[in-house]
């Protein structure tokens, strides 16, 4: 946790690449913030503080900005992914937020709105292609941005190229993309050079003729099937061209038997597709941009009436494995995935990973299963079944904005605490957000439980109230202590609030609430008096 000394000692060192200093004195704008971080991350990680003058001789101004950090750093995460921080330092001239932004993963620029950006003295800038190059050359060789002998412009499907110039005015708000010419277009999105064509370009736009001439067995193939028995499918269709050609129509395909799941919620009815069309849109591009086309075999997606398995041809890359495929970056086509970003379907070059994972815990479905993968095949297997109807109850209770805002981090500790298991310490950061929304509550020490709503649709009430006595009981403490904060209250009159607790009990409860930082005590035993809030020694 960083302290006074540490501000010091920031403030004295130079501003560049690691360092950002704003005064920030009442407000300051979250795309503003993130851009910065974006930049930082690019050149290695750093820190940006607000509160404190940017020009020597540095001083602390304080800062109002951000007044639930924790809300901000979820955001600044649901946004960049990156494993961003903070610290609030309590400095005698005011509030100072520091943010701690990790270095960009290996061979993966960070962008945020289609700009990857650095510093440059005082401005934010965007990264020049060379560095671009230089940073996706670190994870190895991309073969989707290699020349495609003997493949040109004309070989490319114009329909597809429309269809991407559509999604590119339309998330970049810029209608003069509507007038570059299609030779302009691929070349500024860099598909396309003087010297050719690039794989990326055949996969993203190709014709069908010019697919089966240049990058055979590189079908996508969708089926339908009823039940795991063999034989042909219900349904079967093979694409064999540019991808912006078929993208559509492969949700379409799944989207005519995506049933909904009915659920009673007082006078209202929940209805709850079976599969999520952001998780499944999801999985098809990174099913596209992270196979291995140099192996032979096509993608297959094949729907269930109840889940949906994609297997696609090549592992699942260098550093990541199943358990850390949540969290570890490692894009195989570096330049499909550029693409993507450029036009929102993908709003980073990642995994996308996280958003199933969201998407399956809020509609209380197994989580993405990537169990079957080895190292020539990337197998999931996305679930549509919903497990517990009351947990999605519960969650209809909150705010549709505030739901949508929270990281992958707060679905797994509301998954976990769904079934009533403990979180665990690399998660326990993240709880304090969902302490504020009221979706979670205390219940004792370093244990949490999901609020009281969720209890009543499970008819549990009797279970809540359990789990909850020791916390009601230190929260009237906690109370007392407010209302009194000025004297503070000494041991004799906290002894009446809890009756039936013994003096060594009622100690005890003094204690939890002492290493929870949430009240301290001030003078000698005997005379000693609790306040509530950390002593400034824990602040």
């Amino acid at each position: 946790m960083a302290d006074a000394q540490d501000l010091k000692k920031w403030m004295q060192d130079a501003e560049g690449e690691n360092l950002e200093f704003k005064a920030a004195r009442n407000r300051y704008g979250l795309d503003e913030l993130t851009e910065y971080c974006v930049a930082i991350a690019n050149e290695g990680g750093g820190k940006i503080i607000l509160g404190v003058s940017d020009k020597r001789p540095r001083q602390v101004v304080g800062s109002a900005a951000f007044p639930q950090p924790e809300q901000t750093r979820g955001q600044l995460n649901q946004r960049l992914h990156l494993g961003i921080t903070f610290d609030v330092v309590n400095h005698p001239e005011g509030r100072v937020l520091v943010f701690h932004v990790p270095s960009r993963p290996v061979g993966l620029p960070i962008q945020f709105k289609g700009k990857y950006l650095v510093r440059q003295d005082e401005s934010l800038v965007g990264m020049p292609g060379e560095r671009l190059r230089e940073i996706y050359d670190e994870s190895g060789h991309d073969f989707s941005a290699d020349i495609c002998d003997g493949l040109t412009i004309d070989d490319l499907a114009d329909p597809a190229i429309e269809a991407f110039r559509k999604s590119w005015i339309k998330w970049t708000n810029n209608p003069q993309l509507g007038s570059l010419s299609k030779q302009q277009l691929l070349f500024d999105i860099e598909v396309a050079f003087e010297q050719g064509v690039t794989y990326a370009g055949l996969i993203l736009f190709g014709s069908r003729e010019a697919v089966r001439k240049h990058l055979a067995r590189s079908e996508f193939v969708f089926e339908y099937r009823v039940n795991n028995a063999a034989g042909p499918a219900a349904q079967r269709e093979e694409f064999t061209e540019g991808f912006f050609l078929y993208y559509d129509r492969i949700w379409e395909l799944v989207n005519l038997r995506n049933n909904n799941q009915h659920f009673q919620d007082g006078p209202f009815v929940l209805n709850i597709p079976t599969f999520n069309e952001r998780a499944i849109r999801e999985a098809i591009l990174n099913a596209v941009s992270h196979r291995n086309y140099q192996l032979g075999g096509n993608i297959f997606l094949r729907q269930f009436p109840e889940r949906i398995e994609i297997d696609s041809p090549g592992g699942l890359g260098p550093q990541v494995t199943l358990e850390t495929i949540l969290y570890r970056q490692s894009p195989r086509n570096r330049r499909i995935a550029e693409v993507f970003s450029k036009c929102g379907l993908v709003e980073r070059a990642g995994q996308g990973v996280d958003l199933m994972y969201s998407s399956a815990i809020r509609a209380s479905q197994a989580k993405p299963d990537f169990s079957r993968s080895d190292d020539h095949n990337v197998s999931l297997i996305l679930a549509g079944r919903v497990k517990n109807k009351n947990f999605v109850r519960f969650l209809a209770q909150f705010d549709a904005d505030d739901l949508e805002n929270l990281s992958t981090q707060q679905w797994l500790i509301l998954d976990r605490l769904s079934r009533e298991e403990p979180i665990p310490e690399s998660l326990i950061q993240d709880v304090d957000h969902l302490l504020e929304l009221g979706m979670v509550l205390r219940a004792g020490r370093d244990r949490h439980i999901l609020s009281k709503d969720f209890y009543v649709f499970e008819n549990r009430v009797e279970t809540f109230d359990r789990l909850r006595e020791n916390e009601i009981r230190k929260e009237t403490l906690e109370s007392f202590l407010v209302e009194r904060a000025v004297d503070g209250s000494p041991l004799r009159d906290l002894l009446p609030l809890l009756p039936d607790l013994s003096r060594d009990q009622v100690r005890g409860l003094l204690a939890e609430l002492r290493s929870e930082f949430r009240i301290h005590p001030r003078g000698e035993k005997r005379g000693s008096r609790w306040y509530p809030g950390p002593s400034e020694e824990d602040q």
